[in-house]
């Protein structure tokens, strides 16, 4: 399999936007989420909103803009060159589409994202709900490994907007309170937004122009539970194949895992079956450790796998994780360790960033540090 390297990161959060200033805000245990008025009734004011973007401008070209900002911040992170041509692949959940009913292009604004940036290439664009993030990661290594590009910009992206909290709120998968994930209180998600690009290169392009490598992508895997379209498979068994696929990818075993980054969504049924899961995936006794991101982030739909990756990334740079934000009492299903009230360190071992999507999407990205570039 040819090595795909992880060269060049950005994103754009509630947290912020700098690499290590978000991850910074992470680890002190802080969070972006913050009343934001609607004009709807909703089941709460709750939300985290970048800090990069007025939340008055117009739907889609906010998405447009965040997509195109950070982009341009990845590929300027990995000291792409002007020659490089890189293929962009975007995933969205919904975008600005829901809150516009003149949508007639589900492709239209990747192309606009790319032509902003100056990508040259068509970009090529995907939804998965909330696992978008994290395959257009899987999707751009495999263009990689199959030999159809030697760099590819890839990630999520996906906005706030009145007619997805709205929705949120009326299928009752928005808390009522906080977003505390496999907290013993858990009662729902709260929305979030925001953007994150990975710049994935050929191993042996990697070290041809002597780029900065922030980490390897050894594999990925996805599933479909085939269940339901707002409910998972409550056995697991669709999450459990997408986190042994990506390890069988990666040439590894569960016993590999130094720390996991869960989808941790915070709402009751799919803290049970991703606890669930992870329980059957590590049966041996194996303990990685555990955190997610989605108190700190909010919930930001086709942008949070990529997001996460970049924090499994970060944990494996650093060899620590943050707190799982709101965090007091681990419900009893999960036997894994998570870190409540502070950083925890990590031991050895590769990182797993697991997202599980409406219409029973389920995506595992597995990463290794740096140093374990062996192409």
């Amino acid at each position: 399999m040819t090595p795909v390297m992880v060269t060049g990161a950005a994103w754009a959060t509630a947290l912020g936007t700098g690499l290590d200033e978000v991850w910074g805000h992470l680890l002190a245990g802080r969070t972006g989420i913050r009343p934001v008025p609607a004009t709807h009734g909703l089941r709460n004011l709750l939300a985290a909103p970048v800090t990069c973007l007025d939340l008055a401008e117009e739907h889609a070209q906010r998405q447009v803009a965040l997509a195109g900002t950070v982009l341009r911040d990845a590929l300027a992170h990995a000291k792409t060159p002007a020659d490089a041509d890189p293929l962009l692949v975007l995933g969205t959940s919904y975008g600005a589409h829901l809150d516009d009913g003149n949508t007639v292009d589900l492709q239209a604004w990747a192309v606009e994202v790319a032509a902003r940036a100056g990508i040259r290439r068509p970009p090529v664009s995907l939804s998965t709900a909330c696992s978008s993030g994290s395959d257009a990661v899987l999707v751009g290594a495999q263009l990689i490994e199959a030999g159809v590009t030697d760099v590819c910009v890839c990630g999520g992206v996906d906005i706030l907007t009145p007619a997805k909290r709205l929705g949120h709120s009326a299928l009752g998968t928005m808390s009522p309170t906080l977003l505390r994930a496999f907290d013993e209180r858990a009662d729902g998600t709260l929305l979030g937004e925001g953007a994150g690009f990975l710049v994935l290169e050929s191993g042996a392009r990697a070290r041809q122009r002597g780029a900065p490598v922030l980490a390897v992508f050894s594999g990925g895997g996805s599933s479909n539970d085939a269940a339901g379209m707002t409910a998972p498979d409550p056995t697991g068994d669709g999450v459990v194949l997408a986190a042994e696929r990506a390890l069988a990818a990666a040439g590894r075993k569960p016993d590999d895992v130094a720390v996991v980054n869960a989808h941790g969504s915070g709402t009751p049924t799919n803290d049970a079956v991703e606890a669930l899961s992870l329980a059957r995936l590590f049966s041996t006794g194996h303990r990685p450790v555990v955190f997610a991101t989605k108190g700190a982030f909010g919930h930001s739909l086709g942008a949070t796998g990529a997001v996460e990756a970049i924090a499994v990334i970060l944990a494996l740079r650093d060899r620590r994780v943050p707190p799982v934000h709101g965090l007091a009492q681990v419900a009893g299903a999960l036997p894994l360790p998570l870190p409540a009230g502070g950083p925890r360190p990590i031991g050895t071992g590769v990182g797993l960033s697991l997202t599980l999507g409406f219409g029973g999407f389920n995506t595992c990205l597995v990463f290794e540090e740096a140093a374990a570039d062996v192409g």
